[in-house]
């Protein structure tokens, strides 16, 4: 492969897997499908709890009313908890419910099983090259994540 290619493969193989692994998982899921907008802010709501509206929406690059949109939703599915800020009346805090915890984790424990099954499948050889290349991987990400926190 030419290495002006690998930009493009590498996108386009992430995004497949991700799209493969994402409907794999939503065929035995209990309960209302979420979208990847909805899950996001579920599990910054799971990792940081009490975070207000405005904080969720630039931890996730997203206009404030996009969010207020998802924890409505959110809410009325019983899957977060909006509570009044204390410190400021105008301000709201979130929580993730216990119903949306046991989700996040039941989806966790099921993606981790199905890719830990379909890479005990490959070669020995596949194997060593995908563990290889975790750390570069995690280097790219978090060098995406630092250029998007700069923008």
């Amino acid at each position: 492969m030419a290495e002006a290619e690998l930009p493009d493969d590498l996108g386009e193989l992430l995004v497949g897997i991700h799209r493969v692994v994402r409907r794999r998982l939503r065929q035995d899921l209990d309960g209302p499908r979420l979208r990847g907008a909805q899950v996001e802010l579920m599990r910054l709501v799971a990792a940081r709890p009490g975070i207000g509206v405005s904080a969720a929406a630039k931890e996730l690059h997203l206009a404030g009313n996009s969010v207020s949109t998802l924890v409505n939703q959110l809410v009325a599915a019983g899957l977060l908890v909006r509570r009044t800020d204390p410190q400021d009346r105008r301000a709201v805090n979130l929580t993730v419910t216990p119903a949306a915890a046991e989700r996040l984790v039941d989806w966790d424990a099921r993606r981790s099983e199905l890719v830990r099954r379909q890479v005990a499948g490959l070669s020995e050889q596949d194997r060593a090259a995908i563990a290889g290349a975790v750390p570069a991987l995690r280097r790219l990400a978090e060098s995406l994540h630092e250029e998007l926190e700069g923008a």
